[in-house]
């Protein structure tokens, strides 16, 4: 159906091409709709209405000026079993059975690349998860890492070479309040006892911390060993260990999670290196700074800020925003142009900030740089109430407790599921399920279903030679217009930064092949017929595969779990 569909195309445009020259008006542009009612056929075309407006004609009159010029190409002609005009313009092509049968060889014969795009030429950077250093990793980290990693997937999907970073905040307030907090745990204290630092972390992780500090164990990061003293009035080593200990324990998490990056950038490297201190030096040149009460001011309001910024504070500490700046020009000059941050919705106000002194440096940066995909917090629900204390942390639930709780599978497809700007409630008791309300259950029993018919099919396995003029049934119609349209979202998809699409798609295959299977047999003794059902079955399997890897989600040939028959029935 791509062939057909790309035929159809290029004849559309010639069409409406030939017709806005003869009107002396500028061609709209050629495109295919998705009717909102089956009985209204396969595709949609509404050119007519815009060319219309362009002309100042009647637009039916129009539609019916392009139905002729299109019944004489050849294209439709072959994969068109009929046009009509419908309302006040739109014409809809019914497909002829030929081109949507054609998705099945079309799915076989290209395996794990079908939907994918050849190489871009792009380079990309996607910034995720950048948790700090300070904790274990909550369920807000998880639907981040989800996101970010999906996004990547569907990058490169579309042939971008993607660069996978993780921008770790190891400098600042927060890094002296670890030490402490472990500090204190080292002198015997506890959360509550006279003496405990007030601002200080609570979790059972900072106990765990102090512990191995004491028994001078030796902890591994991803780029970096650290043996502790176990000397408990040395804070910068309690503070070096705390970091390198928790990035080690958020490592673990993320390769639970499924989730890998490139690089790891320290935002202590910035101050090291210079970077902070030549950014704000630059912006000083520049005339885009001002001094005001003691402290540094940047004039964001030229770049559409609400309001100009401090940069430096009055006791010559930076604000958060100015590293972020640093960080984004070393991500420019290391040949980024296209950049995407991954944060939590409440990072809202900092994406005018930075795209602001980003502007103001006049080093050629384009506006708008970089991207960004917010996400907003979830609510974890488990037995009917919400859960908000997890007592390794200490006031949080952990993505190891999810991930526990359910399965790495069932937490990625759910925090996976919904668009990243809305409300999410993770059931933990629904992602347990084993019916066709848990949509991971779901979209993974019909890939094993398929997997179970194919294994009892006892004919040949080469289904390139099927003959898919059988498939008729409006079961099998449904199904192969479904795969047909798994290229066009998944292009969507990656342009709109939503990997939700996938998990949408994937429920309505899933439903489209448990339809199928409620409605035909395929183990039939009509060999062609058997086969030419195999071959279906197979294409949708592929598909199935490819959409739920691109969530970091498996496609299991069997389920440990039998589903209740009337479930997906």
């Amino acid at each position: 159906m791509i062939r057909a569909k790309r035929e159809l195309l290029r004849a559309l445009h010639e069409a409406l091409s030939a017709l806005a020259a003869e009107l002396q008006v500028p061609p709209p542009e050629a495109a295919f709709e998705s009717p909102r009612q089956a009985a209204h056929g396969d595709l949609a075309i509404t050119a007519a209405m815009p060319l219309a407006r362009a002309a100042k004609k009647n637009p039916r009159e129009l539609a019916t000026r392009l139905v002729a010029a299109l019944e004489r190409s050849p294209a439709f002609g072959q994969w068109v079993s009929r046009l009509e005009i419908a309302g006040p313009g739109f014409v809809n092509l019914h497909l002829a059975a030929a081109a949507r049968q054609a998705v099945v060889a079309e799915v076989l014969a290209a395996g794990s690349a079908y939907g994918h795009a050849g190489p871009s030429g792009r380079r990309v950077m996607v910034e995720f998860v950048s948790a700090n250093p300070t904790g274990p990793l909550h369920v807000g980290h998880g639907r981040n890492a989800a996101l970010g990693d999906c996004i990547c997937n569907l990058l490169e999907a579309q042939g971008d070479q993607v660069h996978r970073e993780f921008y770790y905040n190891d400098a600042g307030v927060q890094i002296r309040t670890l030490a402490l907090s472990t500090q204190a745990r080292l002198r015997g204290l506890a959360p509550g006892d006279a003496g405990w630092p007030e601002e200080a972390y609570n979790g059972e992780y900072i106990a765990d911390i102090a512990a191995d500090f004491a028994a001078r164990k030796t902890v591994h990061a991803d780029d970096r060993a650290f043996t502790a003293s176990g000397d408990a009035d040395d804070l910068d080593g309690i503070g070096q260990f705390a970091v390198a200990y928790l990035r080690h324990e958020q490592d673990l998490d993320l390769a639970a999670f499924g989730v890998r990056f490139d690089h790891y950038y320290l935002e202590s490297s910035l101050y090291t290196s210079g970077r902070v201190e030549r950014t704000v030096a630059r912006l000083v040149a520049a005339g885009k700074t001002y001094e005001a009460d003691g402290a540094l001011w940047l004039r964001t309001t030229e770049y559409g800020d609400d309001k100009d910024r401090v940069m430096r504070k009055s006791d010559g500490s930076y604000t958060y925003f100015v590293p972020d700046v640093a960080y984004h020009v070393a991500k420019y000059e290391r040949g980024y142009t296209k950049v995407i941050n991954v944060q939590g919705s409440d990072h809202h106000g900092t994406v005018a900030r930075v795209r602001a002194g980003l502007q103001a440096l006049g080093l050629g940066i384009p506006a708008g740089y970089p991207d960004y995909a917010l996400y907003k917090m979830i609510t974890v629900m488990k037995g009917g109430q919400e859960v908000k204390i997890s007592k390794r942390a200490g006031s949080y639930v952990t993505l190891r407790d999810l991930i526990d709780w359910t399965s790495r599978d069932a937490v990625r497809f759910f925090l996976a599921s919904r668009k990243p700007d809305t409300e999410f409630t993770f059931d933990v008791d629904l992602a347990l399920a084993t019916d066709d309300e848990n949509p991971v259950f779901y979209v993974q029993y019909a890939h094993a279903r398929i997997c179970s018919v194919l294994a009892q099919y006892a004919g040949a396995r080469e289904f390139a030679a099927a003959d898919l003029s059988r498939l008729i049934a409006p079961t099998e119609t449904a199904l192969m217009l479904e795969l047909a349209r798994y290229p066009e979202m998944l292009a969507r998809a990656a342009q709109e930064l939503a990997p939700h699409d996938v998990a949408f798609y994937l429920r309505e295959l899933a439903a489209g092949f448990h339809a199928y299977y409620a409605s035909e047999r395929f183990l039939v003794d009509d060999a062609g017929l058997a086969r030419a059902r195999m071959a279906l079955l197979a294409a949708t399997a592929q598909v199935l595969r490819d959409a739920l890897g691109l969530l970091g989600v498996s496609a299991p040939e069997s389920m440990l779990r039998a589903a209740p028959a009337e479930a997906l029935a």
